[in-house]
C-alpha cells in the first residue's frame, strides 16, 4: 500500500488510504511525530469504534508545536487484524505511539506486539487484565478507561442502596464478561448481595433465551448484564420478553448512540456506571472533572450534534491529552521517529500526574497504568432514551 504523507490519514486493510486533511508538513523528516490507530469501526464493536474515530478526527494536527499525522486502520473486530495493523504501523509507518485498540480480546493480543517492539500503547479498551498485573509486556500499555472495579464499586453501591439483596448476572463468553464476573462477585459479595445466577454468552450470538430463563427461574431481585455495544441489547430484550419486572444493570460498555437506537424503549430506565463525560451537563458544579468534560463535549457537539456524547468519545479524547501532556517531556530526551523516543515517551506516560481528562483526573505510576481514582465514574440512568445522570462524583 502505497505512503500517503498527510497530516491525518484514514487507512484499511481492505480501502485504499483516504486522506482527511492535506496540510504541508515540515520539511524536517524528524520534526512531526506519528501515532498509529487501530479501532473497530466494522464488525460487532463497530458503535464503539464510530466514536471513538470520530474524537480522533478532532485532535490537533500538532503537539508542542510539531506537526502530527494519525494513520487510523480498522481492525474489523478481530484480533488476529489488530496484530496485523499494529505491526504494519510500527514497521511500516513508524510509528512513535499506538492508540487502541477498543475491545479487550483485541487489545490483550497486542501485549506482546507492544512489549516486543518497544512501542508505547494507549488502549481504548477497558478490562483491567490488560494493564494487571504488572510485568515486562504491561510496562508498555496505558489505559485510558476506568477499571471494572470503579464502575463495580459505584454499582453495586447503588444495587444495595435500592435494596437489591440478590442478584443474577449474564455477560460475554471472553475476557470483557469474566473481568466483570470478578469483581462483580466479589463485591456484591461485600455488599451481601447473594448472587443466584451467573451465565454467559457470545458477542455474536442471536439468541439468550435458555441463559434467561435460567436467570428468571432463579427470581433475583435485579441483573447485571457485563456486555458491551449493541450486543449488550439481546439479554435485555430477551428479559423483557420473558415478562422480567426487576431492575436492569448494564455496564459503561453500553454507553453508545447505537446502543440507544437499537434498543429503544427495551432500553429505558437501564442503570449504569459511566463516566462523567458522558453526563458532562448534569455533573454537580463541584465536580474536578466537569470543566474539562464540558469543553470538550462542546467542541464534539459543535461536529456531530447535540446529545452524541459517549464513554468512548471521551476516551479517545483523554487518549490525546495523555500523550500531548507527555510528548514535551519525551521530546527532551530525543528526536521522534527513533527508538529512544518511544521509551522516552513511555517513561514520561509512566510519570503522568494531576492530569484531567474528560473522565477523571490521573495518576500514573510505574505499577498504576490506569491512574484514575473515584472520580472517574458516576451513575447513570437512560431516560427519554437518553444517558442522564443519576448521582455519584
Amino acid at each position: 500500500m502505497a505512503k500517503i504523507s498527510v497530516p491525518f490519514a484514514v487507512r484499511s486493510p481492505l480501502l485504499a488510504a483516504l486522506p482527511i486533511a492535506a496540510l504541508s508538513m515540515s520539511s524536517a523528516a524528524w520534526a512531526q511525530i506519528k501515532i498509529g490507530v487501530d479501532l473497530s469501526t466494522t464488525g460487532p464493536a463497530a458503535s464503539i469504534g464510530a466514536s471513538s474515530k470520530n474524537a480522533v478526527l478532532l485532535w490537533p494536527k500538532e503537539i508542542a508545536g510539531i506537526k502530527v499525522e494519525y494513520i487510523l486502520l480498522d481492525d474489523a473486530s478481530d484480533p488476529g487484524n489488530a496484530v496485523r495493523n499494529a505491526r504494519k504501523l510500527i514497521a511500516e509507518e513508524k510509528i512513535d505511539v499506538l492508540v487502541g485498540p477498543n475491545t479487550t480480546p483485541n487489545a490483550l493480543a497486542l501485549l506482546d506486539v507492544a512489549a516486543e517492539t518497544g512501542t508505547p500503547m494507549v488502549t481504548l479498551a477497558a478490562s483491567a487484565s490488560i494493564v494487571e498485573p504488572m510485568d515486562a509486556k504491561r510496562a508498555w500499555v496505558f489505559k485510558m478507561p476506568q477499571n471494572d472495579t470503579h464502575m463495580t464499586t459505584i454499582l453495586t453501591q447503588h444495587m444495595a442502596d435500592s435494596g437489591v439483596r440478590t442478584a443474577a448476572f449474564i455477560g460475554f463468553a471472553d475476557a470483557y464478561g469474566e473481568s466483570w464476573w470478578r469483581e462483580f462477585s466479589k463485591l456484591a459479595e461485600m455488599r451481601k448481595i447473594r448472587i443466584v445466577a451467573n451465565e454467559r454468552y457470545a458477542r455474536t450470538d442471536t439468541s439468550v433465551t435458555g441463559q434467561i430463563l435460567k436467570i428468571i427461574s432463579a427470581h433475583p431481585d435485579a441483573v447485571l448484564i457485563a456486555a458491551s455495544a449493541t450486543p449488550a441489547v439481546l439479554p435485555q430484550k430477551t428479559l423483557l420478553e420473558r415478562g422480567y419486572k426487576g431492575p436492569i444493570y448494564q455496564t459503561h460498555g453500553i454507553a453508545s448512540l447505537e446502543f440507544l437506537k437499537v434498543g429503544g424503549r427495551d432500553v429505558e430506565n437501564t442503570l449504569f456506571p459511566t463516566g462523567p463525560a458522558v453526563v458532562a451537563k448534569q455533573l454537580p458544579l463541584a465536580n474536578p472533572v466537569r470543566n474539562t468534560a464540558l469543553d470538550f463535549t462542546r467542541r464534539y457537539e459543535a461536529a456531530y450534534g447535540a446529545d452524541s456524547m459517549t464513554q468512548f468519545a471521551a476516551d479517545a479524547w483523554g487518549a490525546y491529552l495523555l500523550i500531548a501532556n507527555a510528548v514535551p517531556q519525551a521530546l527532551k530526551s530525543a528526536q521522534p521517529g527513533s527508538r529512544q523516543f518511544r521509551a522516552a515517551l513511555r517513561t514520561a506516560l509512566e510519570n503522568t500526574h494531576k492530569l484531567i481528562v474528560p473522565q477523571g483526573v490521573i495518576n500514573m505510576s510505574a505499577t498504576d497504568h490506569v491512574g484514575l481514582d473515584q472520580r472517574s465514574r458516576v451513575m447513570g440512568k437512560i431516560q427519554g432514551n437518553k444517558f442522564t445522570y443519576s448521582y455519584g462524583g
